[in-house]
């Protein structure tokens, strides 16, 4: 068992917090998802995380105008710069305080943060290596409130900086004689946003109750003029004079002294407001975004409704509604086709074309945290289930959900696959089970208590036949028949709540958890009785078998892992889990952490495909995985380094503490993100009843795939997926002396193809498999299976699963995969998670070949159609003196339309 196992995805969630950015090209999409990034590839349904996170929650992010740089900036201010080509860290900065807004210039040379009330120019990080990637340019004075917001000009000469002191500002990102700053006033709100218009200093300001300002200038970009040198005297004199200005700056226009002349007056750059418009009833608007090119503004409000207006005359186009909660952000692309919205109150992310008024991609989150997981047979999907009530289904190789189901009222407490892969099951605390059909998406068996009951627990068994549910009020077990939705049968004994489900999947045997601290085999075949009873010596949480049904692991509530051989009633071993757990110290908890270790246990367990190693987790930042034979720690992943979430520091920060306790205690959140930090007399602006909280870091379920080769988890911060990396380790088998690519391309060229591919293995790379593979004629493919050694039959279907995936010689390894299941396929138990990976490679192909088959087929149909209709037609218009008829409508179609098929790429 290998444990090379590194982060790969994250589903479950895609948007929390901060601004969304379109890539260069228009066709990706960049979502900060907590403290990490997605990247939507929006044209190829494709959905990637990169493998960096911050220490906080993302709150900002800026994108080089080549796409091949991002800043991201978290809650405290500490910013990484991320290559999204290498997809790694280059350099990370602290800037001491949190930041408002990023962005970078259109030529990429420079990049303006705003904190406070001061806007800050950088020297963008080249494509050399330097020693300091943020190099500090120019600090910029001038609001007097917090700033919002920042747009560049498009030669970027200029940039505007917007604040909630309800003025904008304009500055020069070089000195200029005619333009140092200009400050604009007239809102009556908190400035939202502020956009140049293309190839102009005009300027458009919205505000946050819904005004918007156009301000034309009086010069033009190409009038900008350079500031003459000067001689170290005037230098220091104008240097003294800026000093002034700035202290003594006042009213709506600043042209640069503070008593300038008629002369100098003339000169300088000029600004007036020539349009204003209020947008309704609408009073809280919360996003804005404009597309320079189509002059098209996109307003967001907290109804969860958007406007789209096009400017300077400010025409209606569109005005719909999301949802009912707050609009966070939006971005247009840069064809202006695509807009995308996030909501960071539900977690939804949407990009919307609105042309044809249709969905690019609309993807939502579980609205509260995600309580259960299972994988498909064929590790193919994932069906998630949340304390909302929905259960979800994500495709694990594009990352995207493509089915929800809402009919559960409460909250899903556990979700299945049956055998087939084609059926969900959902248990859930509205007392009911229910069972979802993935051809047709519809609930098609509704399971119910005789008297209503809170499931707690949910298990099939691998006929898919049985379905059994466990209640947590009137402790029993309840059996229903798949077929008929009868119940079956009331299987009661235990004393407290049902904790845990699991059928064996070799028999037809359901053991069963409860809080009474026993463990009970029920046998399905013989009436339900009772075949045994475990005393363990605490409650009891979570119980599974093993794949081979050999084996059950049972996880206590004093933090032990006891194995057990059911057949024999007899404990084979234990594992001392409590303290591999690590729990964090709660900011509000009045002990340390290993104090509270102590009460803390293992509350989800899976074994591996292979059977070898157990997965558990429980509330902790930390998944564990453990060697069942020798009963030891293999690893730990750690799932998150978010320092926004509770219960992740070790130590208490003594910084946070005051003689009156925890700075935890102070709620500074009152009114929320749209309302008033501190309640003043007679305010009504924001919800009074809104409380500031951390949500907990834990785990909540783990499920290790059944190809063998990922594992999953449901946590606070969404559902993680890790899988093997097996592309940066060199990992022989057996290797020898003898083994070298020279030696084994020379045994290739002899035409011993089982031998050169023995010895490909046992140098392991990759590369070179697939050049003694691929040189082996398929003539000779049935010779060679025939004369592999068995131990390298697994490694050869691994490299076949893997190999579908990325190459084109789709028919050469079906031969391979064919010959080799026919000769072993039936040898040995082991080869059952490399086959369901196989499966799983060979079942994405034909999904993808099928589909453009049947758009073939249905072609190749309407144009026999069309010509027959004018093979007849034509028939009727010849006379005998014209020329000879086709012979057949395979030539009159080849006549018609084979030019057209061969521009398709299709032939006939």
């Amino acid at each position: 068992m290998r444990f090379a196992y590194r982060f790969s995805g994250l589903l479950g969630t895609v948007y929390r917090r901060g601004n969304l950015s379109f890539t260069r090209d228009g066709n990706s999409l960049l979502s900060p998802v907590g403290n990490r990034i997605s990247l939507f590839d929006l044209k190829n349904n494709k959905c990637e995380t990169l493998p960096l996170a911050t220490r906080l929650n993302i709150v900002c992010v800026g994108l080089s105008p080549d796409g091949s740089l991002a800043i991201l900036i978290d809650e405290e201010g500490a910013a990484l710069l991320v290559s999204l080509i290498g997809k790694c860290v280059i350099h990370q900065f602290y800037f001491h305080k949190p930041v408002h807004s990023v962005s970078f210039s259109p030529d990429g040379k420079k990049f303006v943060v705003t904190k406070d009330n001061l806007a800050y120019l950088y020297h963008a990080p080249g494509k050399k290596r330097e020693f300091n990637a943020f190099v500090l340019d120019k600090t910029y004075y001038g609001p007097y409130d917090e700033t919002t917001c920042i747009d560049w000009t498009d030669d970027s000469k200029c940039f505007a900086v917007g604040s909630k002191d309800m003025s904008t500002w304009v500055f020069g990102a070089e000195r200029w004689a005619n333009l140092i700053y200009y400050s604009l006033g007239g809102h009556k709100d908190v400035i939202v946003a502020c956009f140049f218009e293309e190839n102009s200093l005009d300027l458009y300001t919205i505000s946050q109750d819904a005004a918007l300002c156009v301000w034309q200038c009086d010069t033009e970009l190409d009038g900008l003029k350079p500031m003459p040198p000067k001689d170290a005297a005037k230098e220091k004199k104008a240097a003294e004079d800026d000093e002034e200005l700035l202290e003594e700056r006042k009213g709506e226009e600043i042209h640069g002294k503070a008593d300038p002349s008629e002369e100098e007056t003339r000169n300088k750059v000029k600004y007036s407001r020539i349009f204003f418009n209020k947008e309704g009833d609408f009073n809280n608007l919360t996003a804005a975004a404009y597309h320079k090119k189509t002059h098209l503004l996109v307003t967001g409000f907290a109804s969860g409704v958007f406007h789209l207006h096009e400017l300077p005359d400010f025409n209606l186009i569109h005005s719909l509604s999301i949802s009912d909660q707050r609009i966070a952000s939006i971005s247009i692309n840069c064809t202006g086709d695509w807009i995308a919205f996030g909501c960071s109150g539900l977690g939804q992310l949407l990009v919307w074309e609105w042309q044809s008024e249709s969905y690019v991609l609309k993807q939502q989150g579980h609205f509260n945290s995600m309580v259960s997981l299972a994988y498909s047979p064929d590790g193919q999907y994932i069906v998630t289930g949340g304390e909302d009530g929905k259960v979800k289904v994500w495709n694990t190789s594009s990352s995207f959900c493509f089915v929800t189901f809402t009919e559960h009222n409460s909250g899903v407490t556990a979700v299945t696959f049956t055998s087939t892969g084609y059926v969900v099951l959902s248990a859930s605390l509205d007392g009911t089970v229910r069972a979802f059909d993935l051809h047709r998406y519809r609930n098609f068996r509704t399971f119910t208590s005789p008297r209503p009951s809170q499931f707690s627990c949910l298990a099939v068994d691998s006929s898919g036949e049985i379905v059994a549910a466990g209640s947590q009020d009137s402790f029993e077990i309840f059996i229903w028949s798949m077929q008929s939705g009868r119940l079956l049968d009331v299987l009661a004994g235990h004393e407290g709540p049902i904790s845990s489900l699991s059928f064996n999947p070799m028999k037809c045997v359901l053991a069963s958890a409860s809080w009474d601290k026993t463990v009970k085999l029920w046998d399905m075949l013989d009436s339900w009785r009772t075949k045994e009873t475990f005393i363990i010596n605490s409650d009891v949480l979570v119980v599974a078998f093993r794949p081979d049904g050999k084996e059950l692991a049972v996880a206590a509530l004093n933090g032990q892992i006891t194995f057990w051989d059911h057949d024999n009633a007899v404990q084979t071993g234990s594992i001392e889990g409590r303290h591999d757990l690590q729990m964090g110290r709660k900011e509000l908890d009045k002990i340390t952490a290993k104090q509270a270790a102590k009460g803390k246990s293992f509350t989800t367990l899976c074994y591996s495909a292979d059977g070898q190693s157990i997965l558990a987790g429980g509330l902790s930042k930390f998944v564990c995985i453990y060697n069942v034979k020798e009963q030891i720690l293999m690893k730990k992943f750690e799932i998150s380094c978010n320092h926004s979430l509770d219960a992740m520091e070790e130590y208490l920060d003594r910084r946070k503490m005051t003689e009156f306790g925890s700075m935890a205690l102070i709620d500074e959140g009152g009114g929320g993100d749209e309302g008033v930090a501190i309640p003043l007399p007679g305010v009504k602006r924001g919800d009074m009843s809104y409380r500031h909280f951390k949500p907990e870091i834990r785990v909540t379920c783990v499920r290790f795939c059944p190809t063998g080769r990922s594992w999953a988890a449901t946590t606070t911060e969404g559902l993680l997926l890790y899988s093997l990396d097996s592309g940066l380790i060199f990992d022989p088998f057996e290797l020898d002396i003898d083994v070298t690519p020279s030696n084994i391309r020379k045994t290739l060229s002899q035409k011993e193809y089982t031998m050169a591919i023995v010895m490909a293995f046992k140098l392991n790379e990759k590369k070179l498999i697939q050049e003694v593979i691929e040189a082996v004629p398929s003539s000779e493919v049935d010779v060679v299976c025939s004369s592999l050694p068995d131990l390298y039959v697994e490694k050869l279907l691994e490299f076949l699963a893997s190999a579908f995936e990325t190459s084109c010689h789709l028919e050469f390894y079906l031969i391979w995969a064919h010959k080799l299941l026919m000769l072993h396929g039936q040898k040995s138990v082991k080869l059952l998670p490399v086959i369901q990976f196989l499966q799983k490679s060979i079942q994405r192909h034909f999904e993808d070949v099928s589909k453009l088959c049947e758009w073939n087929i249905y072609n190749i149909k309407y144009a026999l159609a069309i010509s027959q209709q004018r093979g007849m037609k034509r028939a009727a218009e010849e006379t005998p003196g014209d020329e000879e008829e086709l012979d057949s409508d395979s030539d009159y179609l080849m006549q018609e339309w084979g030019p057209e098929y061969k521009e398709l790429g299709l032939s006939l």
